[in-house]
């Protein structure tokens, strides 16, 4: 029998269990890959500018550790081509392994890095390297995890379906910044030393539970048809001939994209604002309540606190997608968010942990509507043969836009304007519009053909 007969005779019991296993096991790899990625995100806020940039003033070493920060978002389009092509071609599956085999490797290595102290500069100069490794690696899991839940999931469902690969981002920043915070309680000089290399070690662990999981889940049944209907259209081109014109030839995953370069555009673009209000939250909100005088430690529970609580409104914004449609969904979430601004910087300023993590808590919700329906908003914009490829680089385009060079800039902008935080209000407000007017530009993607083979 073949792949698309077998894919149309599955009964609706097996479909869902099969479902059901492959959106936890997306879920669960995609909390690993985070933990690793974000956990870099907490280290840059309150390690590296003193453990690799020690001697400088200390917001120009924060900038300098943000900018190592920023290698790893520089490296994800480029992981989400090479993972995209791959996953295209030979499958979701086997991407998804060695992006977690990847990102497992480099952020224990990362633990082992020898700090300014003992390698000089050298020691700066090893961590980007290894967070462009992260990069890579986290720039091929999204695309493949994202697709899996999608792709195993029932028409109406999938933005719920979907959502849960983003609930990975809350929910490994919940791990990594318990497990940071845990050992930050040591002596600083103790924590500062080796306390935080502990977290990036245990990554090993969690590599292999990891890859436990991934390698009991089954391929994705909608490329596995398209695979199929390729292999036919082959079939029948060597018979006729091969100069036949009538029966399209394959053509490479990222030119199918590039083809369509305006969808491509308006993906990053809409993606944007929503990465870069993730990204401060997680790292310059931080240094800027410990610099107002929060406990370091306290901080650090209350962002994962507030963090576990967004884990529900991901999926809550997912699933209210499959009911009102991604966009209205995601602007709402926007202009919340610029509203918010304001009150927030204050409540973080107020020296007072419970506020800090009420500023936290609902700063996390609101993105998290927005959150939750944009991993099925990307990639329902792409065809089944260059989906991985497309959906992977818009994403990863957006992150790079939105997420890769933010905390640099916000903290320099609030460096510049001698620590006011009116300044970084009005940059994220002014790239929540930009994102809002994209998202207006594209079309409601919620009941397109995902079955759809064509670009």
């Amino acid at each position: 029998m073949s792949q698309i007969s077998q894919l149309q005779s599955m009964d609706v019991a097996t479909k869902r269990k099969e479902a059901r296993t492959v959106i936890a096991s997306s879920y669960l790899g995609s909390t690993i890959e985070y933990y690793d990625f974000l956990l870099y995100a907490t280290a840059a806020a309150v390690v590296f500018p003193k453990v690799f940039f020690s001697g400088m003033d200390d917001w120009v070493g924060v900038v300098a550790a943000y900018g190592t920060f920023a290698a790893g978002y520089v490296a994800r389009p480029l992981g989400g081509v090479i993972f995209g092509h791959f996953g295209d071609k030979l499958g979701r599956k086997g991407m998804l392994i060695v992006s977690m085999l990847v990102m497992g490797l480099a952020s224990a290595l990362i633990g082992l890095v020898p700090g300014a102290s003992v390698a000089g500069p050298w020691g700066a100069v090893m961590l980007v390297v290894l967070r462009v490794f992260q990069g890579i690696a986290v720039g091929g899991e999204w695309g493949g995890a994202a697709l899996m839940a999608l792709e195993h999931s029932e028409s109406g469902k999938r933005g719920f379906a979907a959502s849960f690969v983003n609930a990975g981002a809350p929910s490994g920043a919940v791990l990594g910044t318990l497990i940071m915070g845990a050992f930050s309680a040591l002596p600083n000089s103790q924590f500062l030393a080796w306390g935080w290399r502990v977290p990036f070690l245990l990554s090993f662990v969690l590599l292999a539970v990891g890859m436990f999981v991934r390698l009991k889940v089954s391929e994705s049944p909608i490329f596995q048809a398209a695979i199929e209907q390729e292999r036919i259209a082959e079939q029948e081109r060597a018979a006729r001939n091969t100069d036949d014109r009538s029966i399209a030839k394959p053509v490479m995953p990222l030119l199918q994209v590039l083809r369509r370069p305006k969808t491509l555009i308006f993906t990053m673009l809409a993606g944007a604002a929503g990465f870069a209000l993730q990204v401060v939250l997680a790292t310059f909100a931080v240094t800027f309540a410990v610099s107002k005088g929060a406990d370091r430690q306290g901080v650090l529970y209350a962002f994962a606190a507030a963090s576990f609580i967004s884990i529900a409104f991901v999926v809550l914004g997912g699933r209210l997608s499959d009911k009102l449609g991604r966009r209205p969904v995601m602007i709402g979430g926007l202009v919340l968010f610029i509203a918010y601004l304001i009150p927030m910087f204050q409540l973080l300023s107020s020296n007072n942990i419970l506020l800090v993590f009420v500023a936290f808590t609902v700063g996390l919700m609101i993105h998290s509507t927005l959150f939750g329906p944009l991993a099925a908003f990307v990639s329902e914009q792409f065809g089944t043969t260059s989906r991985y490829t497309g959906a992977s680089l818009g994403y990863q385009l957006a992150t790079l836009l939105g997420a890769g060079f933010t905390p640099g800039i916000v903290a320099q902008i609030f460096k510049d304007s001698g620590q006011n935080t009116g300044s970084v209000v009005f940059y994220l407000a002014a790239m929540s519009v930009v994102s809002i007017i994209f998202i207006l530009l594209t079309r409601e993607p919620k009941n397109n053909d995902l079955q759809a083979v064509r670009p």
